[in-house]
């Protein structure tokens, strides 16, 4: 596609082009749009042939060939590692003839973190970017198009291209302004503060905890982790998303943007949970264990996060999809947004109403849940 002076097309792979160029767009607020984590997974195999996600980068670039604008992009044979389920949509649509694989998905592969999904020099690049997206599947016979878990300031660009908006909830941390963990407590009723400290003193009897970031972290540290994550993949997932290589290439790549809190007993790893730090928010992302131990998973997963995230100012935690259990632990509901484009204009109303009566369901269940937080009422 050409517009003027700029033309967009698909590269073969976001490793295919400048590492400075893309992250210039992409910023360095957010790791996971960043060019080391996603070309970690390409180079780890993670994404590319027999997984599913087919990288296919959508960039606008000047007539000297620089990049005005990208789109993380992955041609997608399933709905697997996405974390907004389509699975209906995809049944629907198959049973009226159609194919909805292949289609289009705009993300950071199995990261459920909010993020901006159009990397862009310019507000004006856009449109453009999002019309070279849906010719893309018009010319290639792609079902449709999704974007998900999008930073909020970007909805409105994907609005004014005629993309539909959906939501759901996930619950996160928010640090206001407190300068400890006691601090935050002090604002939970009385019975959730003491139920929490009861969770961490049971938690850490036994064990040695330790939060890990950059040169901290050795190759047996990755190889412990490696066994928790696979463990936890086999369980969720049937297997795991990531290869063993894309724990060493986030070691050497993101080092100072990792954060890995492992749990010892007797100076042999048991447990862990891997976290990504960004400029405002930490990541938490995957957890595992080899040993049955009472809230350990709260505290390496959810209490452990937010010291950090208090120790490093940060705005928030996000503690990954889904997980009810962390609403008494003092994470709160918030809407996540994806967006959607549907080639077939039938097709493309009836998932228009579908939209239109879950948005009422999630701001419901968000306004029910956010009665029910821990903290101090009045």
């Amino acid at each position: 596609m050409a517009e003027g002076d700029l033309t967009a097309r698909v590269a073969p792979s976001v490793g295919s082009l400048p590492a400075a160029e893309w992250d210039r767009l992409a910023g360095s607020a957010n790791p996971f749009v960043s060019h080391a984590f996603l070309t970690a997974l390409e180079d780890s195999g993670s994404v590319g042939p027999g997984t599913g996600w087919g990288p296919a980068p959508i960039v606008i670039e000047d007539a000297a060939g620089g990049l005005l604008a990208a789109l993380p992009a992955y041609l997608k044979g399933h709905s697997q590692g996405e974390y907004v389920f389509d699975h209906a949509w995809a049944d629907a649509w198959e049973r009226a003839g159609g194919d909805y694989y292949p289609k289009l998905q705009i993300a950071a592969p199995f990261t459920p973190a909010t993020g901006p999904r159009l990397l862009l020099a310019d507000e004006a690049y856009a449109a453009p970017l999002l019309r070279a997206a849906e010719q893309l599947c018009r010319q290639h016979g792609l079902s449709s198009a999704h974007a998900t878990f999008i930073e909020p300031g970007q909805l409105p660009l994907f609005e004014r291209a005629g993309w539909m908006g959906r939501s759901d909830i996930q619950f996160h941390w928010i640090n206001r302004g407190y300068d400890s963990f006691d601090a935050f407590l002090g604002h939970l009723a009385s019975r959730k503060r003491k139920a929490v400290r009861k969770e961490r003193q049971a938690a850490q009897q036994g064990v040695q905890i330790r939060a890990l970031t950059g040169a901290e972290i050795r190759p047996e540290h990755w190889d412990a982790f490696w066994l928790f994550y696979q463990d936890t993949g086999a369980r969720k997932w049937g297997h795991p998303y990531l290869t063993r290589e894309a724990f060493d290439l986030f070691g050497e790549r993101l080092a100072e943007q990792v954060l890995l809190v492992l749990a010892f007993e007797d100076e042999r790893p048991i447990a862990g949970a891997l976290n990504f730090i960004g400029t405002d928010a930490l990541y938490g992302r995957y957890w595992g264990c080899l040993a049955d131990k009472p809230f350990l998973h709260f505290e390496l997963c959810y209490y452990q996060a937010i010291d950090a995230a208090i120790e490093r100012g940060l705005a928030r935690v996000e503690a990954g999809a889904q997980g009810g259990h962390k609403l008494a632990r003092g994470y709160e509901p918030v809407q996540t947004r994806s967006m959607h484009w549907i080639a077939d204009s039938g097709f493309r109303s009836a998932v228009a109403d579908f939209l239109e009566r879950e948005r009422a369901g999630v701001a419901q269940e968000q306004l029910f849940l956010g009665e029910r937080t821990p903290f101090r009422k009045g």
